[in-house]
């Protein structure tokens, strides 16, 4: 009896520090996305933090609900492969691709990316192309603060 106490006790302990155990890419991450021209709509580039936990990442660029607002977000697996979801709302007709883009409207694309405990990159699905254009993100991971003596 004693045995089996100690034993349920031990395995709950590791299933409760298991789950506050922080995974592999966890942190805080410098984000630039970088879109090109395309037909007639302008380049640029954000920049923005996205923050890693559970091994989930979340990312925002901007005000929500606003024009030139960006969410992205996703699971990083195991391995470091992620297919992230950007989300946002066109600022400009001039940085917008696609012929019948108006201010104020949604979109939404996947980003096909790969981490490593320290850096990270992915690319835009552009589809067919039609609406789609070359987008690029890398992502460094921040060094965690210094321990205070």
């Amino acid at each position: 009896m004693r045995k089996t106490l100690f034993s349920a006790l031990f395995l709950l302990t590791m299933a409760a520090g298991g789950q506050s155990a922080a995974g592999p890419f966890d942190g805080v991450w410098n984000t630039t996305m970088s879109c090109e021209a395309k037909g007639s709509a302008l380049g640029y580039t954000w920049r923005f933090t996205s923050t890693i936990a559970n091994n989930i990442l979340h990312g925002e660029r901007g005000d929500a609900g606003q024009p030139g607002y960006l969410a992205l977000d996703g699971r990083i697996n195991r391995d470091g492969s992620a297919k992230l979801t950007a989300s946002g709302i066109v600022a400009s007709t001039q940085y917008a691709h696609g012929p019948l883009v108006s201010t104020g409207e949604q979109y939404s694309y996947d980003v096909k990316s790969h981490f490593t405990a320290t850096e990270g990159e992915g690319d835009r699905s552009t589809g067919l192309g039609i609406y789609g254009r070359p987008c690029h993100y890398v992502f460094a991971k921040q060094a965690p603060p210094a321990a205070k003596p």
